[in-house]
């Protein structure tokens, strides 16, 4: 088991980017696939046709997502922490994946990435 951390930049406020990781319609948006998402604690997801599915565990408005990630049987969790502050060129996002299974680990970085964070990225500076 591998763990992951990296902080990204993402030009847009940390209302917005915690609306484009929570709200399905805009997940939808920026990552071009129909997403199940909720805010609800206990809640399942589901991004990209079912690629990346999960529970929702915790949610601090506009500053926190937590979340357990689904690798097939796996006994430990794979929890995913990611952390929004306020930064002078839009967001920094925190972002902590623990657990991840080692055969996983360099597509999981890369999707962190390019799928996910890149494609937030991409998504707000074309606005």
């Amino acid at each position: 088991m591998k763990d992951f951390k990296k902080y990204y930049i993402i030009p847009a406020s940390p209302e917005f980017v915690y609306l484009a990781l929570t709200n399905p319609t805009t997940i939808q948006l920026w990552s071009g696939e129909p997403a199940e998402m909720s805010t609800e604690p206990g809640s399942e997801f589901s991004l990209w046709d079912g690629n990346i599915v999960g529970k929702n565990i915790s949610f601090e408005h506009e500053k926190k997502i937590v979340q357990q990630w689904y690798f097939g049987d796996q006994v430990e969790e794979s929890i995913v922490t990611i952390k929004l502050h306020p930064a002078t060129e839009g967001t920094s996002v925190e972002l902590r994946h623990t657990n991840i299974p080692d055969q996983d680990y360099e597509d999981i970085v890369e999707g962190w990435n390019t799928m996910y964070f890149g494609a937030l990225q991409e998504f707000y500076e074309e606005e």
